[in-house]
């Protein structure tokens, strides 16, 4: 679970009441609460966002933003060593060994890869089947991006879109000058709700699918590879050295520290 998504919204949330109490008291909050300027920020972006994208593609950004909040991607270092592993048993027995571990496979993409392997395509087969499936799983990401991102751009838009509507209400009753600050403040709260939305919502969201979407890319790039020098009959080590290049340095010197020290253990 990536508890990073939620707590930087929790924390947002709380260090906006919080702010609010020691303004105005606990009175102030319920200054902020307008049920008319809330369906006008709220139900304004996901009309506009509905025009723009079909129902099927903002009704799937919900799991979209599930997955990537609660479910962990395996990292590249533990999908490497797996590929090396299979890759000393494919040394040792053949590739039909490989079939047995099929089964204990948690990673979706690492097993329909190495069941590919165990039937027999060849390296332009398995680049055009599992390339085709990262680069859909790159367009479900950028779909999911997109709809948040303009949903973040569609809030403050409706925000000021309801101050305006405020306003209007407010000077049409000027012969009340005690209904002017009440009217002001609720004009105000729709680009609150607006700035809020997009801020703390909806911006970061799509930037966090962004960075995921790269995530996973880069570990189903590397399984891609590993699967492909499996199927050509390259050597463990030089499987590992190939996979490497998808590590960022520093990784890689934490790789060549742990081999260092399990060889250590190994001649102990």
């Amino acid at each position: 679970m990536d508890i990073a998504t939620p707590a930087g919204m929790l924390l947002g949330m709380v260090l906006l009441i919080v702010s609010i109490v020691l303004a105005g008291g606990m009175s102030g909050i319920v200054s902020f609460i307008d049920v008319p300027s809330l369906m006008i920020v709220v139900g304004g972006t996901l009309a506009a966002t509905l025009v723009r994208y079909p129902l099927a593609n903002v009704i799937g950004v919900i799991g979209i933003i599930m997955k990537t909040i609660f479910i962990k991607l395996n990292s590249p270092q533990e999908e490497m060593q797996r590929l090396i592993e299979y890759a000393k048993i494919a040394r040792r027995e053949g590739l039909l060994a490989l079939e047995n571990q099929v089964a204990n496979v948690k990673n979706a993409f690492l097993a329909k890869g190495i069941q590919l392997l165990v039937d027999g395509t060849d390296a332009d087969g398995l680049r055009s089947i599992l390339g085709s499936e990262i680069d859909q799983v790159r367009q479900r990401h950028s779909v999911g991006k997109g709809i948040m991102e303009s949903m973040g751009a569609a809030a403050p838009a409706f925000g000021m879109l309801g101050t305006l509507i405020g306003l209007v209400l407010m000077l049409k009753s000027l012969d009340d000058p005690s209904k002017i600050g009440g009217g002001m403040a609720t004009a105000l709260i729709t680009t609150f709700y607006g700035v809020l939305l997009a801020n703390l919502f909806c911006l970061p969201m799509g930037g966090k699918l962004d960075l995921r979407s790269k995530e996973e890319a880069l570990v189903k790039e590397l399984v891609l590879e590993g699967i492909v020098a499996i199927q050509s009959g390259d050597a463990p080590n030089l499987v590992e050295e190939k996979l490497k290049s998808f590590l960022a340095p520093k990784e890689r010197k934490e790789k060549k520290i742990e081999d260092l020290k399990s060889k250590i253990r190994e001649k102990q």
